[in-house]
């Protein structure tokens, strides 16, 4: 795990440039960015949580907290029911880099469910009694869309037939859009390999993610307005599909 973080900061440093021009640099990709820290505060309220086409909880509060400088970022996420105690409580760490369209990160996704740990300890990493999943992923944007690419590295991971760790996968294409002044995103989202991890098993390649979102903002005063999305999501594998309503909460 700590080469991995190592070699992720190394790119960082080797794939920039350090050229200041009134609080910006340019990187290789001659874009220009700010040189200064950046902070993200905000928070979402879902009316439930779905995600890669699973079903994870009912209605959630979902604050995010980041840093970021020169592409390189560090994220934490989380995800607590507002109406059921018993739902998944989820808090992610993500490291990343960007530059240009091009994207790496490494996620660490904890889980308070019992399950093997039934005390839900944060700090507990054994290898076969962990709540925590270790995640790497390698993505590229293109401006008309994206692709991304996510595996499963260590941790609580599932498994595959054989009863082996699965280094679970999951990949996504999204696509933007503008339709009547409204921003829409759709997705369309697989895991390629035999996993207990997506909806409790798939036995090879599956679907698991059909979505379509349109996201708008909504003016409450002159100054201040609060973007509100509502979300389709189709599931062909589990055979389900959901309807999610949320408004995301930022400075």
């Amino acid at each position: 795990m700590k080469k991995i973080v190592l070699l992720a900061l190394g790119m960082a440093m080797n794939m920039t440039t350090f050229a200041q021009d009134d609080g910006e640099y340019r990187s290789s990709d001659g874009e220009y960015r700010s040189s200064e820290i950046e902070t993200t505060i905000s928070g979402d309220i879902v009316s439930s949580y779905i995600w890669r086409g699973q079903n994870l909880g009912s209605t959630a509060l979902q604050p995010t907290l980041g840093v970021s400088y020169k592409g390189l970022s560090l994220t934490a996420w989380g995800s607590t029911s507002l109406v059921n105690p018993d739902d998944t409580k989820e808090f992610d760490l993500t490291l990343a880099y960007t530059i240009g369209g091009f994207n790496i990160g490494i996620t660490d996704y904890w889980f308070d469910r019992g399950g093997l740990d039934q005390e839900g300890r944060y700090f507990k990493y054994d290898a076969h009694g962990t709540n925590h999943v270790f995640e790497a992923n390698i993505g590229y944007d293109f401006g008309f869309a994206s692709l991304q690419w996510f595996t499963n590295f260590a941790g609580n991971d599932g498994t595959n037939k054989d009863g082996k760790r699965a280094y679970s996968s999951y990949f996504e294409i999204s696509a933007p859009f503008k339709l009547a002044s409204v921003d829409w995103t759709a997705t369309a989202g697989a895991v390629p390999f035999a996993t207990t991890s997506y909806n409790g098993w798939t036995s090879g390649f599956a679907v698991t993610n059909l979505s379509l979102k349109a996201t708008k903002d909504i003016k409450i005063t002159d100054t201040f307005s609060v973007p509100i999305f509502g979300q389709v999501v189709a599931n062909p594998c589990s055979q389900k599909a959901y309807l999610v309503l949320g408004l995301t909460l930022k400075p």
